[in-house]
């Protein structure tokens, strides 16, 4: 994956703003960006994840992403983010929310171990996603956690609504 800085003023940013500015991203988009933050500024980030998430409730719903062809994963994960109802979704949709962040930190660790699907070595951020990117980053770390749980708390389908 190739990561360029964009090329754009930097402003202040808070929790709010930057999760509004997650949400108007593209399904690809997101999903990158959820990649790129997890491995790129993830080594600070993720600790928290695991540490607060009960992967034991996510650990059935890899298991069965692990044992998908490469494009049923991926379609996995852009079901997840565009909020389609099926088996997987639904699944994750239960997760409580720090469930949810593990979650998206094992498969980042999953994609960069190969066992499921990579993104492309070729894969750029878009302008837009490079700027969320930089908004993230910009804040503290407790801001980026949130940032990032707001973003995946709002992917899946919720089976009891």
């Amino acid at each position: 994956m190739v990561y360029t800085a964009p090329n754009f003023n930097i402003q202040a940013f808070d929790v709010t703003s930057v999760t509004e500015q997650f949400k108007t991203l593209s399904t690809d988009d997101k999903l990158g960006l959820l990649w790129v933050a997890y491995t790129e500024i993830g080594r600070s980030i993720t600790p928290a994840a695991p540490g607060a998430a009960r992967l034991q409730f996510a650990e059935g719903l890899i298991n069965q992403i692990k044992q998908m062809s490469e494009d049923e994963q991926l379609q996995a994960m852009r079901d997840i983010a565009n909020k389609v109802s099926t088996p997987i979704t639904r699944a994750y949709g239960v997760f409580t929310n720090n469930t949810k962040l593990g979650f998206w930190y094992q498969l980042a660790e999953l994609m960069e171990s190969g066992d499921v699907v990579p993104v492309p070595s070729y894969y750029q951020l878009s302008q837009p996603a490079n700027q969320t990117l930089v908004a993230i980053q910009s804040l503290n770390f407790n801001e980026q956690i949130t940032v990032l749980r707001n973003a995946v708390c709002d992917m899946g389908v919720d089976p009891l609504r």
